[in-house]
């Protein structure tokens, strides 16, 4: 942190003054040409298995995404996404590169819905044919290079803008309407290839649809590993469990599968990558997902995390937000961030919906208070920023002046600290206002950052107005300082000067709105 922004003050509260508006935050990494020689690809922190290491500096992954379709959307203008994205310090964003989803008026300007004509797919359309969606069918047995070249050029300017990508190889199909988009259906390629119905697309039922899938990863490797800036995601929400189809663990096995796919081109490569994935949730009961295998075993590196209101991990079920539902579900989400830091693996809200559709004040700041419990317990967060669409790929004026720049703000506080040295302490704030959730992050004895969040939902007459009061917690012998730090102005506080001892401190919270970050300092 900057010391400069902080004067003792010797009032017996802290106050948060107009100081809170305007002032300006660290940097984060910065930006590194790529090289046409190979170097390490973002890895595992060594000395923190719950963070990732890149470019010789720690990261944390935090974004406010477009959705998915920087590379398979023609129409996409991925240079001006990927400016904004690097302007608002954002560290990553995720790419899908075969899934295309079905328009709709729901949100029909989603990068991820390109009109057919715009679609680029890792195989030409050859014809003379049609495919399902009206344009030329496509031939399996050759490669697209325009295809090939935008995915370059994309991953070029991530690189150059020191943004991670995911590279999304797979996703579930969800309904034959997607399905009959899907290049590997039957009816849409020369060869017959997939000839099963959507639910067993993410399985091991056809051997010759398989074929086809493991040679485009390993394709997709193949042209791709060069770039230290991305990672791979075997398939976006993996499911099953529909009666007289894939189960959950027919998905899982299939997932196995590619994953031993990439990590056998990446070794005949000699390229180092991460592979991150999730299990197989189960559509009945209802979007029930296990994770404990998924931390705990080898399929993985690191674990995507879609939130789903029947999430189990270590034994207790998670309400961790229905979708679309403008639910803030804080208190259940903070618990499960303090039960996956238990499993030595990055935990990864990888695509965070509860409330994203909704393009206002209330959906984004559900997302800001939902990303800075995830941050501030050692856990990644990504959700979809609706507000960018093709030709608004930088958001509109009101989600870059909110959510665009809130998430900037997490991003630099964040990456501002020593948080790969940090501990989660969740029991140091001993008394708080009712309807406070707090997260804590820690180097005893010398700073601790905790934040608190008004956890009231929406459908409470009182979510949202002025909360303060008391707050308790202990500090070792010394001298400290204490200021707040606002999650949407980015600005500090003055610092008032406290004593730590036997005795619990005791500070009086002013009255805020949503959320504040408390730092108490060792004055030095």
């Amino acid at each position: 942190m900057q010391t400069a922004r902080r004067t003792a003050i010797t009032s017996a509260s802290i106050l948060v003054t107009a100081s809170l508006f305007g002032l300006a935050g660290p940097q984060v990494v910065e930006a590194e040409p790529p090289s046409d020689t190979p170097v390490p690809a973002i890895s595992i922190h060594p000395e923190n298995p719950k963070y990732f290491l890149f470019r010789g500096k720690p990261l944390a992954l935090i974004s406010a995404s477009e959705h998915y379709g920087s590379v398979v959307n023609r129409a996409f203008d991925f240079e001006r996404y990927l400016a904004d994205a690097a302007d608002k310090k954002q560290t990553l964003t995720r790419t899908f590169l075969l899934f295309r989803e079905q328009q709709s008026s729901r949100n029909p300007s989603s990068p991820i819905k390109p009109e057919s004509p715009d679609f680029v797919a890792p195989w030409p359309r050859v014809g003379p044919g049609k495919a399902m969606d009206g344009e030329p069918i496509y031939d399996l047995d050759q490669w697209n290079g325009e295809y090939f070249e935008r995915l370059h050029r994309f991953l070029s300017r991530a690189s150059q803008s020191g943004v991670v990508v995911e590279l999304t190889l797979f996703s579930n199909t969800y309904g034959d309407g997607v399905w009959a988009l899907n290049p590997l259906r039957a009816a849409n390629n020369l060869q017959k290839i997939g000839a099963v119905e959507w639910q067993d697309y993410n399985s091991l039922k056809d051997r010759a649809l398989n074929e086809r899938q493991f040679a485009y990863a390993e394709k997709i490797v193949q042209e791709t590993s060069r770039f230290d800036n991305l990672y791979y995601e075997i398939c976006n929400e993996p499911g099953g469990g529909i009666a007289g189809h894939a189960a959950p663990s027919d998905v899982d096995a299939w997932q196995a599968e590619v994953a031993r796919a990439v990590r056998g081109e990446l070794k005949r490569l000699g390229r180092k990558h991460l592979v991150f994935a999730s299990q197989a949730f189960s559509y009945t009961p209802k979007f029930t997902q296990e994770l404990n295998a998924t931390f705990t075993g080898s399929l993985a590196d690191a674990v995507n995390v879609h939130p789903l209101p029947n999430t189990v991990l270590d034994g207790r079920t998670y309400m961790l937000g229905n979708f679309m539902s403008k639910e803030l579900t804080l208190g259940e989400l903070a618990e499960f961030c303090r039960v996956a830091q238990r499993f030595p693996k990055p935990c990864v809200f990888d695509e965070d919906n509860t409330a994203s559709l909704y393009r206002d004040s209330t959906g984004w700041t559900i997302h800001r208070k939902r990303a800075w419990i995830a941050a501030m317990s050692q856990a990644h967060y990504d959700f979809i920023d609706f507000s960018i669409t093709v030709g608004s790929e930088a958001g509109t004026k009101e989600s870059s002046a909110q959510i665009r720049t809130w998430m900037k703000h997490l991003s630099e506080y964040v990456h501002a600290f020593d948080f790969v040295h940090a501990k989660p302490l969740a029991g140091w704030i001993e008394s708080m206002p009712e309807d406070l959730v707090s997260a804590v992050l820690a180097q005893p004895g010398e700073c601790y950052r905790a934040y608190l969040a008004d956890a009231r939902e929406i459908s409470d007459k009182m979510a949202g107005e002025p909360i303060g009061g008391e707050i308790a917690f202990r500090l070792p012998e010394g001298v400290y300082r204490a200021s707040l730090f606002s999650p949407t102005s980015g600005a500090y506080s003055p610092a008032m000067k406290i004593e730590g001892g036997a005795a619990p401190v005791k500070l009086e919270l002013p009255e805020f709105r949503h959320d504040v970050v408390i730092e108490v300092r060792k004055d030095r």
